[in-house]
């Protein structure tokens, strides 16, 4: 797992057909000194003969490309070639294509986020920087709409931990969780322990990322309420 430093730039390219919006989306985060954006392309095609060439760390994907491959194969055609590039999904609708199409462990290092909440950079940077670091970042109104429907290990968790779970599964980091909840550091990182013995999870070892395995039974325990649900 490559995990950058502080200090060097994540290397992105996207992938949008609308031409609009990859521009606008190209100039938001090459603004952004942590960010550097290797490559724009229109289509997947050529986005997944090109791409493997310039090797980057992220790819941020539409998912509704227009053209014979959508984003989600685009990503799983990209991954045997670069299996550690981070996959950021944008899409239109909170749709369970994704859960369905990507699954367990294969859903390391990627993200999905709506295009409405684009509105907050902020949220895709931190879903590019969670998915350079192999981490799993859901949107916001996602997470909404999933953390009521939880059920068997999730349901014996405390309102606080549910809420540092829930900004876990966003891309946040401890301290980013401090600030949200008004709470210190330490504190998080006192729930964060209480939330993995909960949950089973092991730190220490090798192999997943606790914070993967905790976003993985988060979507395991809520996965149910997509069945049926496009939109």
């Amino acid at each position: 797992m490559v995990v950058p430093t502080s200090t060097a730039k994540v290397s992105i390219v996207i992938v949008e057909d609308e031409s609009l919006y990859r521009d606008l989306l190209r100039i938001a985060l090459s603004e952004d000194p942590a960010l550097n954006v290797v490559g724009a392309f229109a289509d997947g095609t050529s986005a997944l003969k090109e791409i493997p060439q310039l090797n980057p760390q992220v790819a941020v994907l539409d998912i509704d490309l227009g053209d014979s491959i959508n984003g989600i194969q685009l990503g799983l055609l990209l991954r045997q070639q670069l299996p550690d590039l981070g996959i950021v999904l944008l899409s239109n609708h909170a749709d369970p294509e994704f859960l369905l199409a990507v699954s367990g462990p294969a859903l390391i290092g990627w993200s999905y986020l709506l295009k409405k909440s684009l509105g907050d950079v902020t949220t895709l940077r931190r879903a590019i920087q969670g998915s350079a670091q192999q981490l799993i970042v859901l949107d916001p109104l996602l997470v909404a709409g999933l953390k009521a429907r939880s059920f068997g290990l999730l349901s014996r968790l405390s309102p606080r931990q549910q809420q540092v779970l829930d900004l876990i599964a966003q891309g946040y980091t401890n301290a980013g969780i401090g600030e949200a909840l008004s709470v210190t550091e330490k504190s998080v990182e006192n729930q964060i322990n209480q939330l993995y013995q909960v949950l089973g999870i092991e730190r220490g070892t090798s192999g997943t990322h606790p914070r993967v395995k905790a976003v993985l039974l988060y979507l395991q325990g809520s996965q149910t309420a997509w069945h049926g649900k496009t939109s």
